[in-house]
């Protein structure tokens, strides 16, 4: 599929489908009335009927006419004006190419609306990402496979003005490359577990890596024996399929003096070992391997985007099954760095299998870390899917990636680690336990996690939740969201120049940033 940015009047462009945004209120944009102008006023007219209302995600289609270049014209609702978010431009773009491609419209053109509060390029970026996204194939199994939003032939964004096209090039190329590595998440975590096993996750991520630059090692359990990692083994020893821990590595700068480290839980199916988990709904489990994805997927964006920087990304990868050499509840086990933890739960695996994750990357040098995992089902209970829960040991760092998800439209909420909570990890047999019971669940799992850190900034982000939709939401179809993804690889980016470690270097960091 191409994408381009074309400066023209969009009723004038030759194309099978052409979309064109909706506020619900206030005056219309000045290229939707210039559409609106070339049909014989037939939205207008639409619009005091009340048929077209400019809802957010409210999609109608039209025939288009002599004056206009399209066969079809797409109005899409994108709310009102004061909820606009740059992120709006995603699910504009997403409704368009699923409109066009289920009406077999292989060439799409988008209008961008103007004026709107956001810089041009932020948008086209947004929407690049979205219009990507929008093409993911939620149901690779099935037999008919007509009518794909991927087999439209091109995408093109049109623009009021040419004075900056080769500025907005850029940020249509750096939304591709957001959306593709976005995509190849969510075709991983999608995928059932008997064709996504450590081995399969395994050799994706060597895909990626030969293709983008990236530096790869894969240990196996011999290694990680010898390494020390009883963590992650107790949780990989009831499983026939062999564990994986797959490290990719990043150097944009070879005098760089920090590493940014980012730690994915890779469970490609869980089925809570012992501590066996009830049936429904169990098939979920295969995308208990997020995590590890969304870590794979931000490497290969990174190794693209290309930021002065040196990352290191490890996806602890092991499926977690009950057999006669699972490991048992009240079994004691020693992680990489030497401390022993009781198991108490087999089902909170994921902290297990990250703990040595973590300590394996202090060891490859990271000095600031991000775990990213499905970690726990408290999370669901506390925030819905809605949001992923984010706990860290270091306010400027977690305010940096804030800063870095803030143009994607993910939501993000903190957690408090106040002291009081170090109580639930307390083992009277170890130095700690994995299950802390019902109480704070998800703090729980960051408590146990922040014995693994040492002294590095670090943040755990619990996707338990917000990692699957159960309903399509613009350019998200039911199914994976790779939430984490876009925003890991922006973190990078700022990483590269931010006050971590150097507040004059803020101008760096402000031109990542989308301005008004």
């Amino acid at each position: 599929m191409k994408l381009n940015v074309r400066a023209a009047q969009s009723s004038r462009v030759k194309t099978d489908a052409l979309a064109v945004a909706l506020f619900s209120d206030g005056n219309p944009s000045s290229g939707f009335v210039a559409v609106d102008r070339a049909l014989g006023a037939v939205l207008s007219d639409m619009r005091k009927r009340g048929e077209l209302r400019g809802r957010d995600g409210e999609v109608t289609v039209v025939p288009g006419n002599t004056r206009v270049g399209a066969k079809r014209v797409i109005v899409v609702g994108i709310g009102s004006r004061a909820g606009l978010h740059p992120a709006t431009f995603a699910r504009y773009a997403g409704l368009a190419v699923r409109a066009a491609a289920a009406r077999k419209l292989p060439n799409l053109a988008i209008q961008i609306p103007e004026p709107i509060p956001f810089s041009t390029d932020n948008v086209l970026e947004n929407a690049a990402e979205g219009a990507l996204m929008a093409t993911f194939d939620a149901a690779p199994y099935r037999s008919n496979r007509n009518g794909k939003p991927s087999d439209l032939a091109s995408i093109t964004f049109v623009v009021g003005t040419p004075a900056a096209v080769k500025e907005h090039d850029r940020a249509v190329s750096r939304g591709m490359i957001l959306g593709e590595a976005s995509n190849i998440v969510r075709e991983m975590v999608n995928l059932p577990s008997n064709d996504m096993t450590p081995t399969h996750l395994a050799k994706r991520a060597a895909e990626l890596a030969r293709q983008h630059g990236l530096k790869i090692s894969v240990l196996d359990r011999a290694e990680m024996k010898r390494l020390g990692m009883g963590s992650m083994l107790s949780v990989a020893a009831g499983a026939d399929q062999p564990p994986k821990v797959i490290v990719l590595e990043y150097r944009g700068d070879k005098n760089a003096k920090h590493t940014l480290g980012l730690v994915g839980k890779g469970i490609t199916f869980d089925t809570g070992g012992i501590s066996l988990k009830p049936a429904l709904d169990m098939d979920a489990m295969k995308g208990d391997m997020a995590g590890g994805a969304a870590v794979i997927g931000a490497m290969a964006a990174i190794a693209q985007l290309k930021p002065k920087t040196n990352v290191i990304g490890i996806v602890m990868a092991t499926d977690n099954m009950p057999s006669s050499k699972a490991t048992k509840p009240g079994d004691v086990v020693r992680a990489m760095n030497g401390k022993s933890i009781e198991i108490t739960n087999t089902d909170a695996e994921g902290r297990l299998v990250l703990a040595d994750g973590l300590c394996y990357a202090r060891k490859l040098g990271a000095t600031h870390l991000v775990d990213i995992a499905t970690l726990t089902g408290a999370a669901v209970i506390a925030l819905g899917n809605v949001s992923t829960a984010v706990m860290s040991n270091d306010r400027q760092f977690v305010d940096l990636f804030h800063q870095a998800s803030a143009p994607y439209g993910e939501r993000y909420w903190e957690l408090p680690l106040f002291p009081e909570y170090a109580e639930l990890i307390k083992s009277n047999i170890a130095d700690m336990k994995n299950s802390g019971g019902r109480q704070a669940g998800t703090i729980y799992g960051a408590m146990f996690l922040k014995e693994y850190v040492d002294t590095a900034p670090w943040i755990h982000l619990d996707i338990a939740g917000s990692s699957w939709t159960d309903k399509d939401l613009g350019h998200l179809v039911k199914g994976p969201t790779a939430v984490g993804v876009r925003p890991l690889a922006r973190l990078a980016e700022l990483f590269a120049h931010a006050s971590l470690h150097n507040k004059a270097d803020d101008a760096a960091y402000e031109r990542l940033t989308p301005k008004p």
